[in-house]
């Protein structure tokens, strides 16, 4: 659901007031106005099974080792009934709660609490107080941007104490994975229940607010555009990054140490997991200023799609490789365990170098050169629903050259790349390869229909000029 993001294609934007803008949509930004009954049937498809399918991944590992089929065969066979199935999941525990409350309050310090200090002494790292981007109202709020520093934090305390103070085991994630399951639940739905009622009785910013009338669209998508408590704690902000994202590595690392307790052993294939993910993990966090102007950020209202998918989707679906490697440790030959590393090192290279193009080319305004060429890039322009006329340019050379969201092509690469470290024997792990690519591709569409509603007859001079959305001269 969340974690994955693309930069918006508006880049530099100089700001003009003016009587006679393009005649261009003012709803170009957020989830729709109206509902269609195709969407209304994939939010209640979503709302009704989402959970249910982590919960079967889940329960597929802890009781069929990892084998997505053979619970469908013990009910179509007989063999076992759903009550079967249920009493012996794991319940929530006081332990995983307390572990749980303890966990997301830590994070909520160190996001309200602590000033970024690492931008003082890391060269090239931005954090501190950011603006983001200029909401559909015209405003434009300001992040204190630390997740670097609240990653290190925690990483360093949960280092210091595997080695030295020995507080609680480092496989107490795993150990409690399906009590935690159900704490995350309660959090995901409590947070997105907030979130309607806030948006509803006291929005922080009632202009940035859509209401449809559709209860279960309003529900799942969100009302409110940046839900906030106080000065700092923004919703968004908080639940994209932190505490999902901060807990992806921590988890890897206690699947690792499961692995080492269980067959004296960490394999080489959990190794490149941890590696790779870990990459990706840290690289949201050193980008989190450029975050702020990523699709999630931009355009996604608050609801129950980040605020349940934060908390519960990601950190239990992003990390099913690690958890299938706990029951079926895989020992890679070493070329294919360099070939699997080439693969999602060069993904992340392109994901990384895509973004820094655009990047470059949005804070310069176009005076920088790419490939070691002055970029090219089509003007464009768009009004506010406070009637300011923006301009824009959209860079048509470099990556986004060969294709509108090459930057998508390589976090696929890298995706395909952690589900291939877990060998061939079972499905369970590409689960993520499949969920990504239907996830990126939707995200394509998605994005593309509102910049067409956004700068119409540009848009279409756009995408004339890098036909292609993913992948150079196929699609």
């Amino acid at each position: 659901m969340a974690a994955h993001q693309e930069k918006k294609p508006s880049e530099e934007r100089n700001r003009k007031s003016t009587q006679n803008g393009t005649r261009t949509s003012q709803v170009q930004w957020g989830r729709a106005w109206e509902v269609d009954w195709f969407s209304l049937a994939s939010i209640l498809f979503l709302l009704m099974f989402a959970p249910l399918i982590v919960y079967y991944f889940i329960m597929s590992c802890d009781q069929y080792q990892c084998c997505l089929i053979d619970p469908v065969i013990d009910l179509l066979a007989g063999n076992k009934y759903l009550s079967d199935i249920w009493n012996k999941t794991p319940t929530l525990t006081y332990r995983a709660a307390g572990i749980y409350t303890l966990w997301v309050a830590f994070q909520v310090f160190l996001y309200v609490c602590i000033p970024d200090f690492c931008h003082k002494f890391l060269p090239g790292y931005i954090g501190g107080v950011q603006e983001g981007a200029v909401t559909p109202a015209g405003v434009v709020n300001k992040y204190e941007i630390n997740g670097l520093q609240a990653w290190i934090i925690t990483h360093v305390l949960w280092f210091a104490n595997a080695y030295y103070f020995h507080c609680f085991s480092p496989t107490i994630i795993f150990d409690n994975w399906i009590p935690l399951l159900w704490c995350a639940n309660i959090l995901g739905y409590a947070v997105s229940t907030f979130a309607m009622i806030k948006g509803y009785f006291f929005p922080t910013n009632a202009k940035d607010c859509k209401f449809t009338g559709n209860f279960f669209y309003d529900y799942m998508m969100g009302i409110e555009f940046n839900p906030r408590i106080g000065k700092w704690f923004d919703f968004k902000l908080f639940f994209n990054g932190r505490p999902g994202i901060v807990a992806w590595t921590l988890i890897n690392l206690s699947y690792a140490a499961k692995q080492q307790e269980l067959y004296g052993q960490v394999t080489n294939s959990m190794i490149l997991v941890n590696v790779l993910q870990g990459i990706y993990v840290l690289d949201f966090f050193w980008n989190e200023a450029w975050y702020l102007k990523t699709i999630d950020i931009c355009h996604d209202h608050f609801g129950w799609y980040l605020g349940w998918g934060d908390c519960v989707w990601l950190p239990y679906l992003y990390t099913l490789q690690g958890l299938y490697l706990v029951y079926h440790p895989v020992q890679l030959g070493t070329a294919n365990a360099i070939g699997i590393l080439m693969l999602g090192l060069i993904g992340y290279y392109i994901f990384r170098m895509t973004n820094h193009q655009k990047d470059l080319f949005r804070r310069t305004n176009g005076n920088c050169k790419i490939w070691g060429k002055k970029p090219e890039y089509i003007e464009c322009s768009y009004m506010s629903v406070d009637g300011t006329k923006y301009h824009s340019k959209l860079m048509t050379s470099g990556f986004w050259g060969w294709a509108r969201h090459f930057n998508y092509t390589g976090d696929l690469m890298g995706s395909l790349a952690y589900c291939l470290t877990c060998g061939f024997d079972h499905i369970l792990p590409y689960f993520y390869i499949v969920y990504m690519t239907i996830l990126l591709t939707h995200r394509c569409i998605r994005d593309e229909h509102r910049c067409l509603s956004k700068y119409g007859k540009d848009w279409k001079r756009y995408t004339s000029a890098v036909p292609y959305r993913l992948i150079p001269g196929i699609f």
